[in-house]
């Protein structure tokens, strides 16, 4: 008997697809414009493509599985570099440039992995809910043969059942999304090499997740296109609200460093 997909998945994935760097009516009264073409694109892209690859996801997931392929040497550490480099790397990287951009007082840098680290958080916290709410079957535990079992809620009570989106890939994209904003911002010819850079290391990213069994194709869709709307609608709020309580606080801070080898860190208080 043909498995349906759930009625709730459109309905999820139209909700999902819209996410907000900043969730509050504040912020959107606030920040008009917020919003563009581009993030509709976007939206109606991750949207369109991860439920078109859900019908694909049990061919994809027996292709990838092959011995063939789970027996290269090469691929199989690209693949867990790759899942390394996604977490812990993109949220160990990202409070890294902060701090090294405040101890050299090169704010455009600690302004990066300020945003950066913001958006994988938007990210990340938007995924655990659709996690949760999904209830979708990782591969392996179904034998990478139901692709669509969903089922509503089951994504809060284990791990297992938390496969869409792919989070690795979320924080991929939304590091990527985030850094390539901020490279257009302040380093507008650098994002020519930039952008492919970010987002070729954070689609090789979402990619090992499949290989390792942990995601279906579709998860792997959906997770970027959330992160790349996360990445780029925080770093649009944040450079439209430049006075923004987090911005005012981590990024009036100094790092110094002492003679003993230490640092110190102070922060510069506003309540204005």
């Amino acid at each position: 008997m043909r498995a349906r997909l759930p009625r709730s998945l459109a309905t999820l994935l139209l909700l999902a697809a819209p996410l907000r760097a900043q969730a509050s009516d504040t912020a959107r009264t606030a920040a008009p414009g917020l919003f563009t073409t581009r993030d509709a694109v976007i939206a109606g892209a991750t949207v369109v493509g991860t439920l078109a690859l859900i019908p694909l996801d049990r061919r994809i997931a027996t292709h990838v599985q092959r011995p063939s392929l789970q027996h290269d040497a090469t691929l199989r550490h690209l693949a867990t570099t790759a899942r390394l480099a996604a977490l812990p790397g993109t949220v160990i990287a990202a409070p890294v440039l902060w701090g090294v951009g405040r101890l050299t007082h090169h704010s455009r840098l600690a302004d990066l992995g300020l945003h950066a680290g913001e958006a994988i958080v938007v990210a990340e916290g938007a995924g655990l809910v659709i996690k949760g709410i999904a209830g979708r079957a990782r591969p392996y535990v179904v034998g990478d043969t139901l692709p669509r079992s969903f089922r509503l809620g089951r994504g809060f009570r284990g791990d297992k059942y938390a496969s869409f989106p792919s989070g690795h890939t979320l924080a991929g994209f939304a590091f990527a999304g985030a850094v390539t904003a901020e490279t257009a911002h302040w380093w507008p010819r650098a994002t020519w090499y930039v952008a492919p850079l970010a987002y070729g290391s954070a689609t090789l990213m979402g990619l090992s997740r499949v290989y390792h069994d942990e995601h279906w194709a579709s998860d792997v869709a959906l997770g970027a296109g959330l992160g790349t709307l996360s990445g780029l609608l925080v770093v649009r709020y944040n450079h439209a609200q430049p006075r923004n309580a987090i911005d005012r606080w981590l990024l009036a801070t100094t790092v110094t460093p002492t003679s003993d080898g230490g640092v110190v860190v102070a922060w510069r208080m506003s309540w204005r």
